[in-house]
């Protein structure tokens, strides 16, 4: 196997991101392209397409073999993460009418060029009316037609399905392959089971990075004047948050300075309702991905995260508080019980607050249309550490001064 051959080419193209990889794929031919792409994941070739000026997208989609660069192209036109976007041509259509002799014949050619695991039985208009698999012709008469041993109106998927929601619709039958339809359920492409996996651990992949400001098209391979370009972004905004946190702090200044050991429990404050607050942003990142979430929870949700914050928040606050009298006693503070107080009550507000931020953070983002998991983080973080901050240090100023 040489360096130019397709699925080699295809192996280093492949740890890429889409556009890093059409830039560099640029100097080849078309046909050398779209012998590339068919050794990929059919999601991933879209995205790379995708990447290439309309006049060369098409001149590449035609020189795909089996039509396959038509769907593609077919499949562009479907918003991402959907099943559309992973379309493949079906290689044996056939009408009902056909016999099993007819067919069997057909399929000793369709073989030698792709691999067939069902045939789909359409009506002249496109219909999909049936599936039949190999067994069935193995077991068959010549004589007998594809309607006498398929299987009448076959489980199918629509182009427009979410991935997630086709992940659980399928994820118990497990079939090889799955016909897709349009709304008139007409066959209008299939998708391998194994496609529809690969694509869903990949979307999973992407979450963590897209919770800190990493894009989901960064790979490993991607020049590091491409991976500046899509994080800096992000970095300006969590830089810009920080001052906020920051200014909370210069608010209190004096307090600070009238009281130096306050300064000691800030980060334990920080750290430990950003460490809540991201558990609930876990569990309501988890619950959007597996649909769970009806319409009308979200207040419900916000309320549990908001009362186990509360919960948690005043069993760590009172330990953290004992931590904060024994500290003070050793600094000989002459107010030792009320920094204790003020570390449990501003440790469970905090807490409070940062549940109730980690169940809606997400959720807003999702009702503007941006992704949920988009540097829901650095929002997140900005918030518990304002939070926190400002009850602690608002208390003790309040209270002592």
């Amino acid at each position: 196997m040489t360096e130019s051959d397709p699925s080699t080419l295809s192996g280093r193209f492949r740890v890429l991101d889409p556009r890093t990889a059409a830039e560099r794929m640029g100097d080849q031919t078309d046909d050398e392209i779209a012998k590339i792409l068919t050794e990929m994941h059919v999601g991933y070739a879209v995205e790379i397409l995708e990447e290439f000026d309309e006049e060369r997208r098409l001149r590449i989609a035609a020189a795909t073999p089996f039509g396959q660069g038509q769907l593609w192209l077919k499949g562009h036109s479907y918003p991402e993460g959907t099943v559309g976007r992973l379309m493949e041509r079906p290689p044996a259509v056939f009408r009902p009418n056909d016999t099993i002799g007819s067919v069997t014949a057909a399929l000793r050619e369709i073989v030698k060029k792709r691999m067939v695991v069902y045939i789909f039985v359409t009506e002249a208009d496109g219909h999909l009316v049936g599936v039949v698999a190999f067994r069935e012709l193995l077991f068959a008469r010549p004589e007998q037609r594809l309607d006498e041993v398929m299987l009448p109106k076959p489980f199918a998927l629509r182009g427009e399905t979410e991935l997630v929601d086709a992940m659980r619709e399928v994820v118990t039958r497990h079939y090889p392959v799955y016909p897709i339809i349009d709304d008139d359920s007409r066959l209008i492409g299939m998708v391998k089971g194994q496609t529809l996996f690969e694509q869903q651990a990949f979307e999973i992949s992407a979450q963590a990075g897209a919770m800190v400001g990493v894009d989901s098209e960064e790979r490993l391979a991607t020049p590091w004047a491409r991976s500046m370009k899509f994080r800096l972004p992000w970095l300006v905004l969590n830089l810009a948050t920080a001052f906020v946190a920051a200014a909370v702090v210069g608010y209190f200044e004096k307090t600070i300075s009238a009281i130096v050991l306050l300064a000691v429990f800030l980060p334990v404050l920080a750290g430990q309702c950003g460490n809540l607050g991201a558990q609930a942003l876990a569990v309501t990142l988890r619950g959007i991905t597996l649909n769970e979430l009806r319409p009308g929870q979200a207040l419900k949700l916000a309320g549990k995260e908001g009362l186990l914050g509360m919960l948690n928040g005043l069993f760590t606050g009172t330990l953290a508080g004992a931590g904060m009298y024994w500290y003070a006693i050793e600094q000989q503070s002459d107010k030792p019980v009320a920094l204790a107080l003020i570390v449990v009550v501003a440790m469970t507000l905090s807490c409070m607050l940062s549940g109730v931020s980690g169940a809606l953070i997400p959720l807003a983002l999702r009702r503007i249309g941006a992704d949920p998991a988009t540097a829901s983080s650095i929002f997140l973080t900005t918030g518990t550490d304002v939070a926190s901050m400002g009850f602690f240090l608002g208390l003790a100023t309040w209270l002592l001064l």
